[in-house]
């Protein structure tokens, strides 16, 4: 969510607005987010920040490959943690607009689960929003679910006389 909002918009994901409308008056069992650490370590603020907005924040490094091929991918971490949830949920909100999760979003409909999907349309494999039992498009109303921009203050010049 975060790549297709800063692609479709140029903004950032509002995910405590995400959580809320993905919980919708139903009780909460467990809100995971996914995410890739770097070297660079840029990432470790917005995890706190989801960490801190009732997400269960889950990590791994980004991989290198030889030739310089970079992947970081959650799609088994998340397809499995799903399904070992199954059990003990009646919902899964999956937010998120990839295609490859059909395969799971159809498994765990036929375990009983319910599968909700939530994405911006634009974004969004046709056939993940067909395979689930209900889509939300988040484009439906940006500014409840994107975080308006935060402008910096203009730099102002210091002259230093000593």
């Amino acid at each position: 969510m975060y790549y297709s909002a800063r692609a479709l918009y140029s903004r950032k994901v509002n995910f405590k607005n995400v959580l809320g409308q993905s919980v919708s008056g139903r009780q909460l069992v467990r809100a995971i987010a996914y995410g890739i650490t770097t070297e660079e370590a840029h990432e470790g603020e917005f995890h706190e920040a989801l960490s801190g907005q009732g997400f269960e924040v889950k990590t791994k490094p980004l991989q290198t490959f030889i030739g310089g091929q970079k992947k970081g991918d959650w799609d088994v971490g998340i397809a499995t943690d799903i399904l070992r949830l199954e059990p003990k949920i009646d919902v899964a909100v999956l937010v998120c607009g990839d295609g490859d999760f059909v395969p799971m979003v159809e498994f765990a409909k036929e375990k009983g689960l319910r599968v909700e999907v939530i994405g911006f349309r634009e974004s969004t494999s046709k056939n993940l929003i067909e395979s689930a039992d209900s889509f939300f498009d988040l484009s439906s109303n940006p500014k409840q679910f994107l975080l308006q921009d935060v402008k910096k203050p203009p730099r102002r010049k210091v002259k230093i006389i000593s």
